[in-house]
């Protein structure tokens, strides 16, 4: 009878056999990645597929931190692998140790990926630079110690300006570890406040020697810093994201350091050209104002300072006699019309009437008798004429005949 297995038994043999297969232990497979998914523990879940068939694949963490792109869905590539049986499901699975873009360099997507990414955040924008001061006092480069880099710019700014401080902070370049020390010296730099500027520089390279200026952390510690960055990095045509994100891309080392000092010699020929200047119209303004002085000294006012004193109190006597004349001719005006306003009063006066002979009767109550009905017999009633006043009393009242 035929030796009966499980399932697992099955299974394991089956994973012996392709374990010892050499095409399957390093199998190299080309194909559209679908069904992407990154976990939280870092591995990579998805499909490789072609126009008739699809494979599972689970690269771990290990090798996918040593990718220099992000996979995506329908992006096609070159995966070198092995392939072995995951038994708990019973299927066979393409373990990747290995991934590249195919048609395409796996840096080369990686750069643009970065810089798309950090595009969007912002990191390149225009406004955010920050301008380079005109004339720094200390400058830091983090380069290599070593080679042609940190020689030309040593000669470049002591050559223009031999009076700046220059603090070399020295990093690897190039490598594994290269991004993470130029990350360091950026933050230090802020930190301590050692520099007004910094140049981060390396010369040329492929590629992939220039890669550690293409990291993300050297990105955003470039970003981050409150000092204005400069970037270096390879020759005129060669650019790195660290060049996107600087305050100021220098296409050469050399032509940074041109870029964050002046020349002194220039800077002294402006000096000396802008004190001529000042010179020249210090001159021009002394002789204009004496001849200024010169033309107030011939004035009249200067020369015979009362003369304007005495006319204007000439004109201030002519101003009271021209007063007086005024307030003359107003008087005599006012004068003859109250003498007019005086007859007018003196010719209605009772007291006139008074002189011609007749007088004005009151009664007791001081009230002007004009009629006989306003006394009675006995009356007291006071009597004015022209120069006094007489007392009588009423004998007898006499009303007057009323004619038919």
């Amino acid at each position: 009878m035929q030796e009966r297995l499980t399932v697992s038994q099955l299974t394991r043999y089956i994973k012996r056999i392709f374990s010892f297969d050499n095409v399957l232990s390093n199998v190299c497979v080309t194909g559209e990645i679908s069904n992407f998914k990154l976990h939280s523990s870092g591995h990579m879940y998805f499909t490789l597929k072609d126009e008739e068939s699809v494979i599972r694949c689970v690269m771990f963490r290990t090798q996918a931190q040593r990718l220099r792109f992000m996979p995506e869905d329908g992006m096609k590539v070159i995966v070198r692998g092995y392939v072995s049986i995951y038994e708990a499901g019973g299927l066979y699975q393409l373990y990747p140790e290995h991934m590249e873009p195919d048609g395409i360099g796996n840096l080369y997507l990686a750069f643009e990926q970065l810089k798309q990414k950090l595009e969007k955040e912002g990191l390149f924008r225009s406004e955010l630079k920050k301008k380079l001061p005109f004339l720094p006092k200390r400058i830091a480069v983090v380069t290599s110690p070593t080679g042609a880099v940190i020689r030309d710019i040593i000669n470049v700014l002591f050559r223009r300006f031999p009076n700046v401080i220059l603090k070399l902070y020295p990093v690897k370049v190039q490598g594994e570890d290269a991004a993470r020390q130029i990350s360091e010296a950026l933050r230090a730099i802020n930190l301590h406040k050692t520099a007004d500027v910094i140049i981060i520089a390396r010369g040329g390279g492929s590629l992939e020697e220039l890669w550690p200026f293409n990291e993300e952390i050297v990105a955003r510690s470039i970003y981050e810093s409150d000092i204005p960055v400069v970037s270096a990095v390879g020759h005129e045509t060669d650019y790195s994201i660290a060049d996107f994100v600087a305050d100021l891309r220098a296409p050469t080392p050399s032509a940074a350091a041109e870029l964050v000092v002046p020349e002194k010699e220039a800077l002294l020929k402006s000096l000396f050209d802008i004190r001529l200047r000042l010179k020249r119209a210090l001159a021009g303004r002394i002789q204009n104002e004496r001849q200024y002085i010169a033309r107030l000294m011939k004035s009249p006012a200067l020369r015979h300072p009362l003369d304007r004193v005495n006319q204007r109190k000439m004109d201030i006597e002519a101003i009271r006699k021209n007063l007086e004349k005024s307030i003359e001719r107003k008087l005599e005006i006012e004068k003859s019309r109250l003498c007019t306003i005086y007859g007018k009063l003196d010719a209605l006066s009772p007291l006139k009437v008074l002189t011609r002979g007749y007088g004005i009767a009151r009664n007791e109550l001081g009230e002007v008798i004009k009629s006989v009905t306003q006394i009675r017999p006995g009356d007291f009633i006071e009597l004015f004429v022209s120069d006094g006043k007489v007392h009588c009393e009423a004998k007898d009242i006499i009303p007057a005949e009323k004619s038919e």
